[in-house]
């Protein structure tokens, strides 16, 4: 069966359209597809009609490699995720198609590395009325006029690559040429020749084009360029007057709040007094760092953050009580933060036993090879706690030592336990949920399924304190009870079960249950969930982890709200990846803080000064403008250990989990021996154990549930206490009869004896 002529591709301004065979399967081989190459996206379609409707791909070039594989063939991919393989009718054909692609490709890579410069800049300060609009103007019109002159330049570059590349061939064909007597090798040497002259020729007039094309766009604005270069320079020595005075004037207020914090009101200067009390129009300029603005930002989380109107400013004088009271609050943290470390009756200033050294390495993991989609091809749609595992996909640590992980940041609760503001509390509350996801973002290792009746303890009263303890109270399905009460007024628990399915591609984890915590002096008490973790790449390619989802952080005793959005991440956002955002809110629904940042990095928040309602956002929902102070940093992630990619990616609390602790429980994570030999690399015998585990723990269960069915046939007078214990069976997974007795004591430290049955 002869294949279809391809129509020769058209160029329609920036976008390239044709015809191109695409390879689809072994069975259908080559198939027809019209492409069309717009905006360094190269899209294809079955039919032109289907170009209004459905879109069969897309690839963005800005990433993609392109290879030319024979005379006809060429193949674009972008890292494995997508590959197209290509065939045009002829040489000439798809030389034409390289050359747009790479143009696009050129075009596509520039652009994206000048939307990175520019959403790093931000704007020094407002201009001044009757020149910011034109200079504004001016400024856009410079820079388009520089993006398009960059871009024929990048052209040219290219043309020149492609006339080097095509001369060369050129001239070793008419090298062969000379060479080749008469006979049948000379009508094809001729034609390479003649096919290899045409490309000369194509990519020879795309050159002369683009140098026409940039010789006449610098003609038409070397004199606007002139013009809008002296006035740059004209402003710019006008910003650099203006911020130096401002400089002047930021030091000399600087000294004298810190004057009128340290000398009684009686006792400060006459001559700042007077200095301070001086004209209204001064108020205006008299500017403190700290009130610096960030500017607007792309968030989808329905709002958008300005920088807030100048009468906001914080002003300058020595009444000290004047300076929160004009702006009704002062954006510094009310929460005294060295007191945490100063504090003479805190738990540290008190203690003289030397803190205990923790370990900092644990053994590098193995470099073991299992093919993946032979276990999980089976387990499609099932539930992950129901799917037998080798230890090769875990972490040598349990579900229960994960939650005590979430303790890494519990600075953060400390310094909400310092809060005199409930709302500033809330946020660092906020900062704290956040913060728990920062360890999971390179951890795709599965941890173990904790045994019925496992417990965890952290003990960190000396280091921290706070002390944790967790237990798995539930087998099926899956629960675990987590409480953790600190020295400096904050209780923490959680009750958490996981549902998770496998999806082929992508394996989702939903967290089910609430966390609670208070706070001893203000008797505040909060509440919030978990957000979804998604891990992609099962099969194919590299794990990656994504948090999404919207969480709560309820306060319920002043109805104080802070609504969170994690963003899943789009391979098509020019937003940061791993955004998060929030809005802190009082109990009628005001504004007064909003959070942003990355759960893998940092979270910032700023004062909201004023909010109006917007205009549309891309989904026809109306967006809230919130004006709002300088950002200031709540939370910051530690970073990794030394060597941290050999050893599971466990941060330094985490590298501390498994270590051998005195007077811990016999049913304590420590203890599990399938645990300690997959720290200690020896995985084989890890497996073998946790077989062994696993199978004593049905064993065990298949026998609590004959004992039952069997209680369950006694007389009546003898029933209502079988009945009490199959309901909790039924409802929470039940202890079973070994813990009622109090059997765990007698457990010997390796698990030999182990009665509670293992999560499978």
């Amino acid at each position: 069966m002869s294949e279809p002529k391809a129509l020769t591709p058209t160029p329609a301004g920036d976008t390239y359209k044709g015809w191109l065979f695409k390879w689809t399967n072994y069975i259908k081989g080559y198939q027809r597809r019209w492409f069309v190459l717009s905006n360094g996206l190269l899209s294809y379609y079955r039919t032109q009609a289907e170009m209004g409707h459905t879109c069969r791909g897309t690839i963005n070039l800005a990433t993609a490699n392109i290879a030319v594989e024979d005379s006809c063939n060429f193949v674009i991919s972008n890292g494995g995720a997508q590959t197209y393989h290509l065939k045009a009718s002829s040489e000439v054909e798809r030389q034409r198609w390289i050359t747009a692609l790479e143009l696009a490709k050129a075009k596509a890579v520039r652009n994206q590395a000048e939307s990175d410069d520019s959403g790093d800049e931000c704007p020094t300060s407002p201009p001044t009325s009757g020149q910011g609009g034109g200079a504004r103007n001016s400024n856009s019109e410079v820079q388009s006029t520089l993006r398009t002159l960059g871009s024929k330049v990048e052209d040219l570059s290219t043309c020149n690559d492609l006339i080097a590349k095509h001369g060369s061939a050129l001239q070793r064909s008419l090298s062969e040429l000379e060479g080749v007597r008469l006979g049948g090798d000379t009508d094809g040497k001729i034609r390479q020749v003649t096919e290899r002259a045409t490309l000369f020729r194509i990519t020879s007039n795309a050159m002369i084009n683009a140098c026409r094309d940039f010789l006449s766009l610098a003609q038409a604005h070397s004199k606007r360029w002139q013009k809008a270069l002296h006035s740059e320079r004209d402003q710019r020595i006008r910003l650099e007057e203006t911020l130096e005075q401002l400089a002047k004037q930021h030091n000399h207020l600087e000294r004298a709040f810190r004057g009128a914090t340290v000398l009684p009101l009686s006792q400060s200067n006459p001559a700042l007094d007077s200095k301070s009390s001086g004209s209204v129009k001064g108020d205006a300029s008299d500017e403190d760092d700290e009130n610096e603005f960030f500017d607007a930002m792309e968030d989808p989380a329905g709002f958008i953050t300005v920088p807030a109107d100048p009468k906001y400013h914080r002003r300058s004088g020595s009444n000290v009580s004047g300076l929160s009271t004009e702006t009704g609050i002062d954006d510094q943290s009310l929460c005294d933060e060295q007191s945490l470390g100063s504090n003479p009756e805190s738990p540290q200033s008190l203690e003289v036993e030397p803190v205990r050294k923790r370990r900092t390495k644990i053994p590098d993991k193995p470099n073991y090879s299992l093919n993946l989609w032979s276990i999980m091809k089976n387990c499609i749609g099932k539930e992950l706690s129901k799917i037998p595992m080798p230890v090769n996909f875990n972490e040598p640590i349990s579900m229960l030592q994960r939650l005590s992980e979430d303790l890494e940041y519990y600075e953060l609760l400390d310094k909400a336990a310092k809060c005199q503001s409930s709302l500033e509390q809330l946020c660092y509350v906020a900062a704290f949920t956040v913060s728990s996801y920062s360890t999971t973002v390179h951890r795709t290792g599965k941890p173990f399924n904790p045994l019925l009746g496992e417990t965890y303890e952290l003990d960190r009263l000396r280091e921290s304190g706070y002390r944790s303890l967790c237990e798995q109270v539930s087998h099926h399905p899956p629960a675990a009870a987590h409480h953790a009460i600190s020295e400096r007024g904050w209780t923490l628990r959680q009750e958490i079960s996981l549902a998770s399915k496998f999806r082929g591609k992508y394996l989702s984890i939903m967290p089910l249950g609430s966390i609670q915590c208070m706070f001893e002096k203000s008797n505040n008490h909060y509440s919030w969930k978990k957000v979804t973790t998604t891990v992609h790449n099962i099969i194919v390619g590299k794990l990656w982890i994504d948090q999404s989802g919207e969480i709560d952080v309820v306060n319920h005793q002043t109805g104080d709200r802070c609504h969170l959005k994690f963003a899943p991440y789009s391979y098509f956002s020019r937003d940061v990846a791993r955004k998060v955002t929030g809005v802190v809110a009082d109990k009628e629904g005001k504004a007064h803080y909003v959070l942003s940042g990355t759960w893998d990095e940092k979270m910032e928040f700023s004062r909201v000064m004023q909010s109006n309602k917007g205009e549309n956002g891309t989904e026809g929902k109306q967006k809230t403008v919130y004006q709002t102070l300088k950002a200031k940093e709540l939370w910051k992630k530690n970073p990794l250990p030394e060597g941290a990619e050999t050893m599971y990616y466990f941060s330094s609390l985490a590298l501390t989990l498994n270590e051998p602790e005195e007077g811990v429980a016999p049913t304590d994570s420590r203890r599990r021996p399938d645990q300690q030999l997959m720290e200690a690399g020896r995985w084989d015998e890890a497996n073998a154990e946790k077989q062994r585990l696993e199978e004593k723990q049905r064993s065990v269960r298949r026998e609590r549930e004959r004992e039952a069915q069997q209680a369950a046939n006694l007389p009546e007078e003898g029933a209502e206490g079988v009945e009490v214990a199959e309901d909790g069976e039924k409802e929470g997974g039940g202890r079973g009869k070994e813990v009622q007795e109090g059997l765990y004591p007698s457990l010997s430290p390796s698990f030999q004896g182990v009665h509670f049955p293992v999560l499978i």
